[in-house]
């Protein structure tokens, strides 16, 4: 078979199995889990890969919830990520159950064809990317040594190239002061969130001088028990964000001194705690992103390169990934342009008509992909050279 053939087949696989996929986006929709906690997900998941015989490892790497899924015996091995944590009080609106079931598509089409093809498969479940870096697990445990390409595609808005995905580092900073009456004897407190919110307004005064491509946003988790005692604890957490993990560094230090500042004014201690993994900003490979267009473009979607004003910014795990393989996370279009990612409105859109096309449309251009770096030597040479150039 010529690898036409092969991308036409890989596509009837998914057509042949459209209904499944689209029962398990929607039920991982309808029972969003949190991060580490993804355990019907997961169970679906391995379930299904299973049957579509791929050998199947659950709780892969240590972690309950992640999963590897292998086929094929010979040939470059193409790694496709299932993502399928949901966030608090919102659930899928981040769409992670498109990612989930569009990769789960392309990995069964895929490994239908992997021996005919000449490659070797690897679909990775992984875990908490909304905080918990589970790929950055994948990495350290060796689940992409020997892997040529990684390869997933995350809903937006927009057919999208790239997320400018960006490096960020979270800390939870606690305060404490001194408690006392807060009426008859103030003096004798110290009102640790006074210090907090001290803090808090020196990073609004910071971020007029940050750049383009640094955050820095942050919430309130404890501010006192009663009006009528000074607060003697008090608790935020940030997200800090920037263009690299090297500005990253330099940015940590300027949004501690600010917290800092703020426990100083106020008479107050503070102890800050970094919440490892940090994720690194995503390197987009400019050739593995060119097969992955053209393929989208095939099945009728323009899959264009963001401009200031049409791109998604944010930070994944994604990007840790792309520091050690040939990687892309583009963006496919689930939602009309004007519903941002991680509202209540995307959340109905990633379950809805629209979110069904691209969980098909996206498993298919995944699975085309993959095939390209399997039967075209010269594309895979182009991945390879390409690997680490930023985007």
């Amino acid at each position: 078979m010529d690898i036409v053939e092969v991308k036409q087949r890989v596509c009837d696989v998914i057509d042949g199995q459209s209904d499944l996929l689209l029962e398990v986006s929607h039920r991982i929709h309808e029972d969003p889990e949190l991060a580490f906690a993804e355990h019907a997900a997961h169970d679906l998941l391995t379930e299904v890969l299973r049957d579509g015989g791929l050998q199947v490892t659950p709780g892969a790497y240590g972690l309950p919830t992640a999963f590897e899924a292998t086929a094929g015996s010979t040939g470059p091995r193409v790694a496709v990520l299932c993502e399928y944590d949901a966030l608090p009080g919102i659930g899928h609106a981040c769409g992670h159950n498109i990612i989930a079931a569009a990769g789960l598509g392309a990995g069964l089409a895929a490994s239908a064809l992997a021996e005919a093809a000449g490659g070797r498969l690897v679909v990775l479940g992984s875990p908490a990317e909304e905080g918990g870096g589970g790929k950055v697990n994948l990495i350290d445990g060796g689940a992409f040594d020997g892997v040529d390409a990684a390869v997933m595609v995350h809903p937006a808005g927009r057919d999208l190239r790239r997320m400018h995905a960006i490096a960020i580092h979270q800390v939870e900073v606690t305060y404490h002061g001194a408690a006392a009456h807060a009426a008859a004897a103030p003096w004798k407190g110290r009102n640790a969130l006074d210090a907090a919110v001290l803090g808090y307004n020196n990073l609004a005064a910071l971020r007029q001088h940050l750049r383009p491509d640094e955050r820095v946003h942050g919430i309130f988790t404890e501010g006192g028990d009663r009006p009528n005692i000074v607060p003697a604890r008090a608790a935020t957490h940030w997200y800090v964000r920037a263009g690299t993990r090297e500005r990253l560094v330099a940015l940590e230090a300027r949004v501690l001194a600010c917290l800092q500042a703020g426990a100083d004014a106020a008479g107050c201690t503070m102890d800050a705690v970094w919440l490892d993994p940090a994720y690194d900003e995503m390197r987009d490979n400019a050739a593995l992103g060119d097969l992955y267009a053209a393929n989208a473009f095939a099945l009728g979607r323009n899959v264009v390169e963001p401009k200031s004003d049409t791109a998604v910014m944010g930070s994944t795990d994604m990007g840790n990934v792309s520091q050690v393989v040939p990687s892309i996370h583009p963006m496919i279009a689930v939602s009309p342009p004007d519903i941002a990612i991680h509202t209540p409105a995307f959340a109905t859109f990633a379950g809805g008509p629209d979110g069904d096309r691209a969980v098909l449309d996206g498993a298919k251009a995944l699975a085309m992909t993959v095939v390209d770096v399997w039967m075209d030597p010269d594309a895979l040479a182009l991945v390879r050279a390409g690997f680490g150039t930023p985007s």
